[in-house]
């Protein structure tokens, strides 16, 4: 049976994965561990930590994501969504800072957003023995063309595409609107076959490779999704529900 039949997607991850939020200092950590070991250790992006932790000033107002394999019984990947700071709510966002000089503030000018309604999806990385496949190695979230598979022989990306849609899921848990994120140029066709748009808002710029700044609608994404994604996100929905019951109040 075909990786879109719409009643896999949903069981099929529930079996192998489960995405929570990291609100423990003890989760927190292992995310932490994560992003050393792919950004310090294995990519070079990052210099290493004496604690092999991976940590910057973002992290302080930032939600974490955390994806755990039944297989392993271990975290195998992580993400972050960058809220605005506390009590300093126009302080950039790392990607108004990386595109300061090329972002399009006629498409979207972040600074004129209500900034509790605004964040940015980062410092997605998956460990390297669940992208350890040619052409993936030296990129810390592999979600490349082959992981979708071939008409004879397809497949889904289970981990790629369950990490972003547990970002999108807590973005609208904390009542995000407006998500932006750096991205390869490639990964709109990747994100289009899910049913997501991505609307560029700025030139490539040089960031670990050429990056676009994007930005998608919360509302838009969720309502857009694909139907062989739909049971997907309803199972990743509910387990980030289930672990973060209050939700963020804007102000």
């Amino acid at each position: 049976m075909a990786w879109f039949d719409a009643y896999n997607l949903g069981r099929g991850f529930k079996r192998y994965f489960e995405v929570a939020p990291a609100l423990s200092e003890e989760l927190k950590d292992a995310v932490y561990g994560i992003r050393h070991r792919v950004y310090c250790e294995e990519l070079g992006f990052e210099p290493i930590r004496a604690d092999r932790r991976e940590k910057d000033e973002y992290d302080a107002h930032s939600v974490h994501l955390l994806m755990r394999s039944f297989a392993d019984d271990g975290y195998i990947g992580c993400s972050r969504l960058v809220l605005a700071r506390p009590g300093d709510p126009y302080y950039p966002l790392p990607f108004e800072r990386t595109c300061s000089a090329t972002l399009d503030r006629s498409i979207a000018d972040p600074t004129s957003m209500p900034r509790s309604a605004v964040a940015e999806v980062s410092r997605l990385a998956i460990v390297n023995t669940f992208r350890r496949r040619r052409g993936e190695q030296g990129t810390a979230d592999a979600l490349a063309q082959m992981h979708f598979g071939s008409r004879d022989r397809p497949r889904f990306p289970y981990i790629q595409v369950g990490l972003y849609l547990g970002i999108v899921a807590l973005a609208q848990r904390l009542r995000i609107e407006t998500l932006f994120v750096l991205t390869e140029p490639r990964l709109e066709n990747h994100f289009r076959k899910l049913g997501v748009t991505l609307r560029p808002v700025g030139a490539p710029v040089e960031h670990r490779g050429m990056r676009v700044p994007a930005m998608m609608n919360v509302s838009e994404v969720v309502e857009g999704l694909r139907f062989f994604v739909r049971p997907l996100y309803d199972v990743i929905l509910d387990e980030i529900e289930a672990s973060y019951p209050v939700q963020r109040t804007l102000h």
